[in-house]
């Protein structure tokens, strides 16, 4: 959580070593990340960029792209997940629609849900949302939050966001500023002590 330019996406990348870090450690359970090989991680930690890439495929082929041996009862709950489902079943072709080249076919935000489809497909046990909700309205955000929650109890999701309303339910939150921990603690905790979080949260509150 933290305003644009704090450092959230910088960390998501340090995290699957698209940049590695010249100083300092960073470890996963206990493990230096730079010694765990690239390729491992990317297949453990897995994230949904703000602006997802989609081939041009049908929906059905982007979303199992990630698991080949998925059936389409697989992806169809890995599309209720991301609250585009019946989206899709809207549309003449259903899930054999195509998406044309980078999925310009479709709107920011069904790109969006369809390429977090996607992620939950691959059943990683870490799996990060890089302001990757910002393109849905904040009732598709409650939801796909609330959906996210039916994952298996050992997949720890990381929420990347400059939105409260985003940030608020989840089990722990890291504010940053500037590129460093300002606060860290639980919704309850950080709005009820002078803070980042408090103004953010004020100002933010104020515009709804």
């Amino acid at each position: 959580m933290g305003k644009t330019g704090s450092g959230k996406s910088t960390l998501s990348q340090l995290l699957t070593r698209l940049y590695d870090y010249t100083s300092g450690s960073i470890k996963v359970d206990g493990v230096e990340l730079k010694s765990i090989q690239k390729a491992y991680l990317r297949r453990n930690i897995v994230p949904v960029l703000q602006d997802p890439f989609l081939f041009s495929k049908t929906i059905y082929e982007n979303i199992r792209l990630a698991n080949k041996k998925a059936t389409m009862e697989d992806v169809k709950w890995a599309a209720n997940i991301a609250s585009v489902d019946a989206t899709i079943a809207s549309f003449k072709d259903g899930y054999d629609t195509p998406v044309g080249e980078k999925g310009v076919t479709l709107s920011g935000g069904q790109k969006q849900r369809v390429a977090i489809a996607r992620t939950i497909m691959s059943n990683a046990p870490v799996l990060i949302f890089d302001d990757s909700l910002s393109a849905v309205d904040t009732e598709t955000d409650l939801a796909i939050r609330s959906h996210l929650k039916q994952l298996k109890n050992n997949t720890t999701t990381i929420l990347i966001t400059h939105r409260v309303s985003t940030a608020k339910d989840a089990d722990l939150i890291v504010v940053l500023d500037e590129g460093k921990v300002a606060e860290i603690g639980t919704h309850d905790e950080l709005v009820s002590k002078p803070g980042l979080y408090q103004r953010i949260y004020e100002i933010q509150s104020r515009m709804v």
